[in-house]
């Protein structure tokens, strides 16, 4: 194999050989291909796409350039998993794990950290004080078998050629190629073991696919990924126009979550986490259909069994579940509407960047995280509101901090006179 080779290939429009690929993905993560040819090969497919062919060579590679997970095997049951492209207020798997585990199906999952306007799930879980987010196998295994679910962050040895190449694409321009993206996602959730997979792919203002159509085919591209390993996977294409919930930010978002767990959660947010749960029981070894799966996860969120284990869940991770533990920023600032009417639009995207730069999110993976700071977004798409009610609420770490987010909130709120058409948070399924 050589990589010019493949490189004037993809650039000429050819379909590369099965092999040759897989070859050139591992000969990169061994360092044996320098990153001026492997961001030239990305340029080209950025521009000529690959096949469904190609795109499976590719994941294959990537996953057998590391170490792989097979939970069902160590569990001796399936294990479920479930993954989000990323969004503003995105808190969902904090709250379906445990409502999943508490009706008697494990969930374990490898998750990463945020960059930009999309918060990560492990920065999320690490704004409870003490929570652990490196676990072994071992202790991966034994606390999927003694609580029933797991969140921890992906090791060094997982789908190395992932990283590496994401890395490359990040400054290179050519992140938002579909092949690529589905390609990254679903290595990682393959190699990480679980038997049947619920993505969760966002469409809109503060989501990386804009449109419908784009979402449709990334769903469809990464189901085929999984069908073809044998995995059993659903794609729900959900609204990101506007945050998810009410809270964005780290702390913020964790208290919502564990107040989803115990029935009293955003209306739209607890709709997309119960209809995750179901999908994720209708695929377990329980034997049931969607509609069960509804039935049962509703019940443990209304008979305490969800909160008990998300407790037993956080404790496990040595952190601590009492909410009155997650700090609070210095400064609260409402955000009041400007005149009376019904709010037409809240941008996902300028409440997401807001957030960032009060310190919830990170610009360079190396930047701190405040798990403080964030924004409560009160009233959403289709509620009335008086001139002077609180639209939002910016919690900071300054005055100076909170007075900018104040502006870039308001700004994020369009306010009219008549109220937009209401088409729910799940916009399409792929299954």
């Amino acid at each position: 194999m050589r990589a010019a080779e493949l490189i004037e290939q993809k650039r000429n429009g050819g379909e590369h050989d099965p092999g040759e690929l897989a070859e050139l993905i591992l000969a990169y993560a061994r360092d044996e291909v320098p990153d001026y040819q492997m961001a030239a090969w990305c340029m080209a497919v950025y521009f000529r796409g690959l096949s469904a062919a190609e795109t499976q060579s590719l994941t294959d590679a990537m996953i057998r350039s590391g170490e792989t997970l097979d939970l069902g095997a160590l569990l001796g049951r399936k294990v479920v998993d479930k993954h989000s492209t990323g969004g503003v207020g995105d808190k969902t798997s904090i709250a379906v794990g445990p409502i999943v585990a508490a009706c008697g199906v494990p969930l374990g999952k490898m998750s990463g950290r945020g960059l930009g306007h999309t918060g990560g799930t492990l920065d999320k879980l690490e704004s409870i004080p003490g929570f652990r987010v490196e676990l072994t196998t071992e202790e991966l295994v034994a606390q999927l078998k003694d609580v029933g679910m797991a969140i921890v962050g992906q090791t060094a040895d997982l789908v190395p050629a992932d990283k590496k190449l994401y890395a490359l694409r990040d400054v290179t321009a050519t992140v938002d190629i579909v092949s690529l993206i589905a390609s990254s996602i679903m290595s990682k959730k393959l190699a990480a073991g679980a038997q049947a997979i619920v993505l969760d792919v966002k469409v809109g203002d503060g989501a990386f696919m804009k449109t419908l159509d784009d979402a449709r085919a990334l769903a469809e591209q990464m189901r085929e990924i999984g069908t073809r390993a044998g995995r059993e996977v659903t794609c729900l294409l959900t609204d990101m126009d506007q945050p998810l919930g009410r809270a964005v930010g780290n702390a913020l978002e964790v208290d919502e979550a564990r107040d989803t767990i115990r029935g009293d959660g955003p209306a739209d947010f607890t709709e997309l986490v119960l209809d995750a749960s179901a999908r994720l029981l209708a695929y377990s070894d329980l034997g049931i259909d969607v509609d069960e799966g509804r039935r049962r996860a509703q019940a443990a969120v209304d008979d305490g069994s969800a909160l008990e284990t998300y407790e037993r869940w956080i404790r496990a991770q040595g952190g601590d579940p009492d909410p009155s533990v997650l700090e609070q920023a210095p400064v609260q600032m409402p955000v009041a509407a400007p005149r009376e009417g019904v709010v037409s639009r809240v941008g996902a995207l300028a409440v997401g960047n807001a957030a960032l730069e009060l310190g919830a999110g990170r610009r360079t993976k190396d930047e701190p995280i405040d798990h403080a700071v964030g924004v409560l977004c009160f009233a959403k798409r289709g509620d009335t509101v008086l001139a002077g009610d609180d639209l939002a609420e910016v919690h900071a770490r300054d005055d100076e901090s909170a007075r900018r987010a104040v502006a870039a909130v308001l700004a994020a709120y369009e306010i009219g006179d008549n109220a937009p058409v209401d088409h729910g948070i799940l916009l399409d399924v792929v299954d």
